[in-house]
């Protein structure tokens, strides 16, 4: 094909008679770092500087064409040349540059496309500008060129929600869009050789001038209250919104400008901070230290679940959803029968929505199957129970597994709160005995507490995150103590609330400072969801362990003891009218609060918004110290990861532990000891700072720097 090829390190430089095809070739994503850019640039000249070369193509060796930029660059360095830069000589060729996308082409890979000449796809690949999950928007001109290739709508849906779009749905972006994949490289070579035959010209998209009407003025006003309403809390989305409005009220140098400037006001943000943490974090999270390369995860082809109520039951429809054959076993076949029934309510619901068809249905159907005998798991490779919280009953479950379960088969539970190790010791396998601890809805919550206990092999561990990643869940690794990281840090923050009610704020007070902050709802909120008598069979189990504090969580006992557990009868911190979400305010729970609080000599008094989200929000992260310092978690990253996808906390903070090297440790400390010393003996209790948490601060440290 060729007759004559160099190679540039990370870019392949081959001519074709008159074409030079310049290829990325960056494993594992293309990204666009230093190296690659240099190397555009040079093959680029290099092309411009061979009288032989007429039309240039550029390509990708991988299945993708490039995912962005190298965001590890992001802190610093010469980073010379920088994309735009090397977009520019691109576009500024004099000879045609043509770009095929043979697969997906995100942030600056489609701004690398947008600069080409021509542009050549398939009808099934998707591409994207996702810059607004890192609290930025793009920076090489996606914001000045994409709208002057399709509409202004289009554009503005692709940069503010960062999704990836479908090409057939992009207007006049791409020349030629083919049908199939397989078709894509001939056809490119076919469109090139023709651009170079019929001398067709050089097509800048920076040339393509654009106008302001009413009507786009228009979609612009109501794009920036829709923006508005929808993402507080995020600055970068209604940046996006003025980068392309830019596109149509300056010309193309004017707009680059603007862009760089708002590109630059994103990135001093502590929600670019916050974000571009998060991104590394979730990453990070299946890095497992300690254990060798060479260990070998097991094969899992049969999966069981033990309980097949609600949590049971969406723990089974990960695995059928991954294509995982799943055994439901319950003892009593009407329990079973329900189960079972539900699943396939929720996947015809599905279907309903266009998420599944009904193939796909009956697919996931015949992949469950039940069971009422223990005899029926003895070929699964791992099994998992999701029975009542309660150690007697675990232990017996696991008592059976290991009589019946054959060799080798991981034995996991659904704990979330309960001693790993105890459950462990109970049986003549405990290496082979993990933790999975799933979120409800197990089917819809993407994070998967990983629980290693003292003797689970490094075979497991490894099995275990290779498994998340098998059924779509984030799997982080916990060590063992009571509640593990997540449910342990929300201990404080629900007693904080419930303390603040007997002092004088009031639920919905608390819920509102709390949704302010970020979260999807308040601690009353969320205790009357998941229901408050599942918060009261945890304290009873830890009566010992609370017995210094009668006030703690007095209100919420009282409530469960009249019956009143929650959303799923109608009343519990809140009221709820029948068949609604909704809660409403009850002056009983206020009046009971206060009757607690003369019981118990607590003075009643009006509390500040910045006092609630304090108190809720600094013992949390207190704890998650606590955590870090114990080895409980690996690493403060690991904690924000299993906050944002396990209980909400808003990713434009980054997760409590970036939150709070956000705003300074010694401010965390500082404001821990002001409550310890203000609020009594209650205060001397419950706010005394981490001995990590004053390590830090003392160094002047973030809880990124504990290694």
């Amino acid at each position: 094909m060729s007759n004559e090829s160099t190679s540039v390190s990370p870019i392949t430089y081959v001519q074709d008679q008159h074409l030079a095809l310049v290829g990325l070739n960056s494993a594992p994503v293309n990204a666009l770092s230093k190296a690659v850019r240099v190397g555009i640039i040079e093959s680029v000249e290099k092309a411009l500087s061979d009288d032989k070369v007429k039309a240039i193509v550029l390509h990708s060796h991988l299945p993708l064409f490039s995912a962005g930029a190298d965001i590890s660059e992001f802190s610093g360095g010469d980073l010379s040349p920088m994309l735009p830069e090397v977009l520019e000589v691109i576009e500024q060729s004099t000879k045609p540059v043509i770009a095929i996308v043979g697969g997906n082409a995100f942030g600056g890979g489609l701004e690398l496309a947008l600069s080409c000449h021509y542009r050549i796809t398939h009808a099934k690949n998707k591409v994207g500008l996702p810059e607004v999950h890192l609290g930025i928007l793009p920076g090489a001109g996606g914001t000045q060129r994409l709208p002057r290739l399709t509409d202004p709508k289009t554009a503005l849906d692709m940069i503010v929600s960062g999704a990836p779009t479908p090409v057939t749905a992009l207007g006049n972006v791409f020349d030629l869009i083919v049908d199939t994949a397989d078709e894509l490289q001939s056809a490119a070579m076919s469109f090139a050789n023709e651009v170079v035959e019929k001398l067709m010209p050089v097509k800048r998209v920076c040339d393509i001038d654009l106008e302001m009407s009413s009507d786009i003025e228009t979609l612009f006003a109501q794009y920036s209250q829709g923006v508005a309403a929808k993402s507080k809390g995020f600055f970068a989305p209604g940046q996006c919104v003025l980068a392309v409005k830019a596109a149509f009220t300056h010309d193309f140098k004017a707009g680059l400008a603007r862009e760089a400037e708002l590109f630059m006001e994103c990135m001093t943000t502590s929600q670019a901070r916050a974000q571009q943490h998060f991104f590394f974090a979730e990453r990070a999270a299946s890095h497992v230290q300690g254990i060798s390369r060479d260990v070998k995860a097991r094969d899992i082809k049969q999966a069981a679940v033990i309980g097949a109520g609600t949590m049971g039951g969406g723990i089974a429809m990960n695995f059928a959803n991954a294509g995982i054959p799943v055994i439901m076993l319950e003892l009593q076949q009407a329990a079973l029968d329900k189960g079972l029934a539900l699943i396939r309510r929720n996947y015809e619901n599905s279907a309903k929505k266009g998420k599944l068809t009904s193939e796909q249905v009956e697919q996931r159907m015949l992949l469950l199957t039940g069971t009422t005998s223990y005899a029926d798991l003895s070929d699964a490779d791992l099994v998992i129970e999701a029975v009542f919280e309660k150690m007697s009953v675990k232990k017996e479950v696991f008592s059976m597994l290991d009589k019946v379960c054959k060799p080798g088969a991981i034995l996991a539970s659904n704990t979330s709160t309960l001693d790993l190790n105890e459950i462990a010791a109970s049986i003549s396998r405990p290496q082979d005995v993990i933790g999975l601890h799933f979120f409800s809805p197990a089917n819809v919550m993407k994070l998967l507490e990983i629980v290693r206990g003292e003797k689970t092999s490094d075979e497991v561990i490894k099995t275990a995150m290779k498994l998340a990643k098998t059924i779509r869940k984030v799997g982080v690794l916990v060590g063992v103590c009571f509640g593990f990281v997540g449910n342990r840090m929300i201990e404080p923050y629900g007693r904080e609330a419930n303390r603040l009610m007997l002092e004088g704020a009031t639920p919905e007070q608390v819920d509102r400072v709390i949704g302010k902050f970020g979260l999807p709802m308040g601690p009353f909120t969320m205790g009357d969801m998941a229901g408050l008598d599942i918060g009261y069979f945890v304290r009873e189990s830890r009566r010992e362990f609370i017995a210094h504090d009668p006030s703690y969580c007095i209100v919420a006992d009282k409530l469960v003891a009249q019956g009143r557990v929650g959303l799923k009868v109608g009343k519990g911190a809140y009221l709820y009218e029948h068949g609604s979400r909704h809660p409403i305010p009850d002056p009983d729970v206020i009046e009971m609060a206060k009757q607690e609080a003369k019981r118990l000599g607590i003075e009643q008094r009006e509390i500040s918004d910045q006092e609630i989200l304090e108190r809720c929000i600094y013992p949390l992260i207190n704890e998650g110290a606590d955590i870090l310092k114990e080895g409980i978690a690996a690493k403060s990253s690991d904690i924000d990861v299993i906050y944002v996808y396990g209980y909400g906390f808003p990713v434009f903070r980054g997760g409590p532990m970036q939150f709070a090297d956000e705003i300074g440790l010694k401010q965390i400390r500082e404001r821990m000891n002001h409550y310890k010393e203000t609020l009594g003996e209650y205060g001397q209790h419950w706010f005394t700072p981490s001995p990590l948490l004053n390590e830090l601060a003392d160094a002047g440290k973030t809880f990124a720097s504990v290694k």
